[in-house]
């Protein structure tokens, strides 16, 4: 875990080297974010030996709860989220170390499935045959 965020660091100065893609902040007064940092965990303190406990999965019962939007935005959350963790996944395998909390790649994978099963769901019942077509064309794209 250290090693990976170590190595993350690197990555991010060498990054922010770069001209294109400085620190500086703009003239709204935010702070502009390197773009290789979605791809790696947010930094914690390397002194804090508590174990870090990452949520469950979520259950088809509360996805269809959801609206379409929220759906959307959540499908694409778990997106950014299982790259982060192949990111990782896959640095820490080039350099043969071990990648901490492999648990939390299925547990995004069932939830992004889960996702995919309500929108079907949802398509199905669609009364109007033509928008059920597209809507199933657009899940299958997801």
């Amino acid at each position: 875990m250290f090693l990976s965020r170590t190595l993350g660091r690197t990555l991010f100065a060498a990054a922010a080297r770069s001209k294109r893609y400085a620190t500086t902040a703009p003239a709204g007064g935010r702070e502009v974010r390197n773009p290789l940092q979605e791809f790696f965990e947010a930094d914690r303190s390397p002194d804090d030996d508590k174990p870090v406990v990452y949520g469950r999965g979520w259950k088809a019962s509360e996805l269809r709860l959801k609206s379409w939007d929220d759906l959307h935005k959540l499908w694409y959350v778990l997106l950014k989220e299982k790259n982060m963790l192949m990111t990782q996944r896959q640095m820490l395998n080039a350099q043969n170390f071990r990648f901490p909390n492999p648990e939390r790649i299925p547990k995004v994978r069932k939830s992004m499935c889960r996702i995919k099963q309500v929108l079907t769901e949802r398509a199905i019942e669609e009364p109007d045959p033509r928008r059920s077509a597209e809507m199933k064309k657009m899940i299958n794209a997801l």
